[in-house]
């Protein structure tokens, strides 16, 4: 059944989201701090059952030089207007086995995944641990891990590895002697999230297509929903009454409409309309705010799995078009 607003109250939903004074000053700081490390990205080769493309074992230096893993699976036959996507992974997973993830190099495009670090304990294996965590106090999840401030919060390592991600598939696309390609960014639920907030500080890329994207309208998302991951704060809450808006106050630095509200890459967003996940104010939240050029594809009756595969279809399409223009 729906779960939140009418559609045409979501379509006109403009929340007043907060945003820090300071929001752009700490993210120069956070990337200027991991940009006097090098990349250090490596690509071995490794053999799997896949067949149409060659497959890579990545590793690169993430926040705080921490090695982080990924995949790379770049087709033996590219499309007629390629690219090199990037995407992230849902919440509680990791990148799991390269044949988990065909469609984009099937349909001729060079795929990176990130894996994420800490994850891959709920639903698909990780290979990245986080040595930055320091073990505050904090509901078992990641979303209240270093909420005390916006510096040791979890999310702001992630965030720093999601955009130097980027930059590795950057850096791939312009030695691997073949054309430069432009790259694409994605992701669902917390993937979109990073999708968003990567696009953002990796300063922007050809397309960016988030699907149910999580992170967003965090107090909203608390006082709406009770399922996970944003009940996470709310338990957080209930134990700490003393640091609601300090929680929130941290929150904001990672909230991915003051990410939105800063990127200009055109955009697909996508809503499930039942969604108690990341309810679709959240999402809409984010799309209503983003700055540059956007559409948002709007399944009725679906959850958190979106549009499934027919979103995937649509997000082919809206790439072709996007490198077509």
């Amino acid at each position: 059944m729906l779960f939140d607003l009418p559609l045409a109250e979501l379509r006109e939903y403009r929340p007043d989201v907060a945003e820090p004074a300071d929001f752009d000053a700490f993210w120069a700081e956070r990337l200027a701090a991991a940009g006097d490390a090098p990349l250090d990205a490596t690509f071995t080769p490794v053999a799997t059952p896949v067949r149409h493309a060659e497959v890579f074992d990545v590793e690169f230096a993430g926040h705080g030089g921490d090695r982080v893993k990924g995949w790379l699976l770049a087709p033996r036959v590219a499309a007629e207007r390629a690219a090199v996507v990037v995407e992230f992974v849902g919440y509680g997973g990791g990148r799991g086995d390269a044949i988990d993830w065909l469609a984009w190099s099937a349909a001729g495009h060079t795929h990176l995944v990130m894996d994420t670090r800490g994850q891959g304990g709920s639903w698909r294996r990780s290979d990245t641990p986080d040595p930055g965590d320091g073990g505050a106090p904090s509901t078992p999840g990641f979303l209240t891990r270093g909420i005390a401030h916006p510096r040791d919060h979890y999310y702001t390592r992630l965030f720093v590895d999601a955009a130097r991600f980027v930059a590795v598939a950057r850096e791939h696309a312009a030695s691997s002697g073949d054309p430069v390609l432009p790259v694409a960014v994605t992701g669902g639920s917390q993937g979109g999230a990073l999708a968003i907030a990567a696009t953002h500080l990796a300063g922007g890329a050809v397309a960016l297509m988030p699907d149910v994207p999580f992170l967003s309208h965090f107090r909203r998302a608390a006082e709406v929903t009770d399922s996970a991951p944003y009940s996470e704060i709310a338990e957080y809450c209930r134990v700490h009454p003393d640091r609601v808006e300090a929680v929130f106050e941290t929150l904001s630095y990672l909230d991915v409409v003051n990410h939105g509200r800063r990127t200009d890459t055109p955009a697909l967003f996508s809503v499930g309309l039942s969604d108690d996940i990341t309810p679709p104010s959240t999402v809409f939240a984010a799309f209503n705010a983003y700055r540059g050029p956007k559409e948002i594809a709007v399944y009725p009756f679906n959850q958190h799995e979106g549009g499934g595969t027919q979103h995937q279809l649509a997000k082919l399409a809206f790439l072709d078009r996007v490198l077509t223009t």
